[in-house]
């Protein structure tokens, strides 16, 4: 097997958990469960461009202007689509929980998903990542890419791209 050479920018990704923690956080504090809807569906959308679904924050306004720097690490990007994926269709859940008037459903979903984008942002665990590698370990086709050498399925791999 060759050594992995693929980059993934994890400044995007941090951003992208930071903008889903506080869009999610407000839609709680006012009680507007369309704002849930709509970070589920900008997730959703990156997920299925293979994004960070908020990426457009990252840049178009917070790198151009020096706010965030770039953190390119030799990563595989098909953990962190999936796990975006996984939160996304958590939250659409949710939505059809506050339609179907169960609110405390639908926010202990929306819960779960700010719980675990925390974890990966503070912590450097991605649960949805640990799923992924797990998954490729039972040689489910399409969950094809491996770790990268000496990180722990889920963590945030230590080395910088060259």
């Amino acid at each position: 097997m060759s050594e992995l050479q693929t980059r993934v920018d994890h400044s995007a990704l941090r951003v992208n958990q930071a903008t889903i923690i506080l869009l999610s956080i407000i839609a709680f504090v006012i009680n507007v469960p369309w704002l849930v809807a709509l970070v589920g569906l900008v997730m959703l959308i990156g997920t299925a461009l293979r994004q960070p679904g908020f990426k457009f924050i990252y840049a178009g306004f917070l790198k151009p202007r020096g706010i965030v720097k770039p953190d390119v690490i030799v990563d595989n990007p098909q953990p962190h689509v999936f796990a975006q994926g996984m939160g996304g269709v958590v939250l659409a859940i949710a939505v059809v929980a506050f339609l179907l008037n169960s609110a405390i459903v639908g926010w202990a979903l929306t819960w779960l998903v700010i719980t675990l984008a925390a974890l990966n942002l503070f912590a450097g665990f991605c649960v949805g990542c640990f799923i992924y590698y797990w998954l490729g370990r039972f040689h489910l086709p399409g969950f094809n890419a491996q770790p990268p050498t000496g990180t722990f399925p889920g963590m945030r791999p230590s080395h910088k791209a060259s």
